[in-house]
């Protein structure tokens, strides 16, 4: 590795020479911009707005732009001029514990090395200290162009710094959080730490980057002159409102399955319906179902009057009918007497 710094640890009266070195590195697949009707590679030229003149690197300074758009130079000089005990010394201004810093704090990564044989003890010393504290050191130190807040700790035995945002540099989560309406039920909680406890830890050395080996891939094949692979299929996106519970309890059995432990019967997520159109469905059935009851009791009421209709009419008929029945039974009587009672006539001789 070559260092990018070189400068000392500031350790109270202690001063230890060290080099500084990049801990981390981009594995990103970076891009060219082509023309697309042709293939032509894109360049950005830098160029002099006043002369129209291509410049190269040496030819190029810095220079602040004030609020009126004037620009004020400033050299490498003007820099290394100030009086700032930090451009080439890390100053160690506490020791604290490793938790009282803000993980949203935490930027650049940089191991620190001892430069030289004479710097190796006081190195040793501070990296032992800081183990045996279990504390993290908070620094002050200067690069490129500013003076920064670094985390120093110990990295297996090196000594590793931790570049640090300054706090006003961390933005206030305002309106990011969701309404304070959400109620969060007990068997819910239950199970969703049943499911952390079912993922359990994961060795991050294991984790890797899918989307660059795709596109590693595409790239191979292409090259290779074999046709792009197929687009894959769509998948249709949240904005769905579901079951939570039966949700969780998948979540659970599928992560039991994959270590291979026994689980029950999967539930089924229920895709749940928005609250508009549930009300609407209610006061729907609601209505049906008040419609059937008034019906219903319509029929009654009719029936219920219409039998005692007949009813009225047939006992106000029953005592006419009895009336007349007696009449009739009582001249039908009168006439059989009254053949009984005539002579027969003889017959002619």
């Amino acid at each position: 590795m070559r260092s990018i710094w070189n400068g000392a640890i500031s350790f109270g009266l202690v001063s230890i020479p060290i080099k500084l070195f990049n801990a981390t590195e981009s594995h990103s697949i970076s891009f060219r911009q082509i023309h697309t009707e042709d293939g032509g590679r894109v360049r950005y030229r830098k160029v002099c707005e006043l002369d129209g003149e291509e410049l190269d690197a040496s030819e190029i300074g810095k220079a602040y732009e004030d609020a009126d758009g004037s620009l004020v130079p400033i050299t490498d000089d003007d820099l290394a001029a100030l009086p700032l005990p930090t451009a080439k010394t890390i100053e160690i201004v506490a020791f604290v514990p490793a938790d009282s810093i803000d993980p949203l704090q935490i930027d650049t990564a940089y191991y620190l090395s001892a430069s030289g044989v004479p710097a190796a003890k006081p190195y040793t010393l501070l990296r032992e200290a800081l183990k045996r504290s279990r504390k993290v050191a908070v620094a002050k130190f200067a690069l490129r162009g500013r003076e920064r807040l670094g985390m120093l700790r110990v990295v297996d035995d090196v000594i590793a710094m931790h570049g640090l945002l300054w706090p006003d540099e961390i933005r206030a989560p305002e309106g990011v959080a969701p309404d304070s309406g959400v109620k969060i039920r007990d068997a819910e909680l239950d199970l969703a730490d049943a499911l952390m406890d079912t993922l359990g830890e994961v060795d991050v050395d294991s984790l890797h980057d899918d989307y660059r080996e795709a596109v590693e891939a595409l790239i191979a094949s292409k090259a290779g002159g074999a046709l792009p692979p197929a687009e894959a299929p769509e998948t249709k996106g949240g904005g769905k409102v579901i079951d939570l519970m039966a949700a969780l309890e998948k979540s659970v059995r599928a992560a039991k399955e994959a270590r291979g432990e026994e689980a029950a019967e999967p539930a089924e997520v229920t895709e749940l319906k928005s609250r508009k159109t549930a009300a609407k469905k209610t006061a729907k059935t609601a209505a049906k179902r008040t419609a059937k009851t008034a019906t219903k009791t319509t029929s009654a009421k009719t029936a219920t009057k219409s039998t005692s209709k007949t009813a009225a009419k047939k006992s106000a008929a029953s005592p006419k009918a009895s009336a007349a029945g007696a009449k009739k039974s009582t001249a039908t009587t009168a006439k059989k007497a009254a053949k009984k009672a005539a002579p027969r006539k003889r017959a002619s001789a």
